[in-house]
């Protein structure tokens, strides 16, 4: 077997776990908020930080690590093939997204919701950062799904350089 069929194997198995928990962490999320039950929340907000930690970010460094290498491995120049330029723009954004606005508001979220009990005013408040947590989530998950799309389809094909 050639090195780029591997470390392309090893890039795509990533790029299913690191979505695979994103989409779940939300599924979980979806159904914990459904019940507005604070320990469930909190607990559900805690293991998608744990996740988080364990799989989406160990899943961002082989992704890229490997996707850098399979691409040099298949001779591809990165900046000039288009579908690889332009996901691992999306990508830089989802991350970014991530570390600026996504865990901040889990370890704030996980944070109220460590009560045996919230106010009228707490619970306004701990919907709020749903929202935005859904908001800026749409975006974190939108652009790597969005690199994952142009990446099978190989498209586009130009990129600005």
């Amino acid at each position: 077997m050639n090195v780029y069929l591997l470390v392309k194997l090893v890039h795509v198995i990533a790029v299913v776990v690191f979505m695979g928990n994103i989409f779940t962490g939300l599924f979980w999320m979806h159904i914990a908020n459904k019940t507005r039950n604070l320990s469930i929340i909190h607990h559900t907000m805690g293991g998608i930080i744990l996740s988080d930690r364990y799989f989406t970010v160990p899943g961002v460094l082989v992704i890229v690590a490997g996707g850098i290498w399979a691409a040099i491995e298949g001779e591809l120049p990165l900046l000039r093939t288009g579908w690889i330029f332009w996901s691992l723009l999306l990508f830089s954004i989802s991350g970014i997204v991530f570390g600026w606005k996504l865990a901040p508001l889990q370890k704030r979220i996980v944070t109220l919701s460590n009560s045996t009990a919230l106010s009228d005013a707490e619970w306004a408040k701990y919907d709020q950062l749903l929202k935005s947590w859904h908001v800026w989530g749409f975006i974190a998950v939108a652009a790597p799904f969005m690199a994952m799309v142009m990446m099978v389809l190989k498209w586009p094909t130009t990129s600005i350089f």
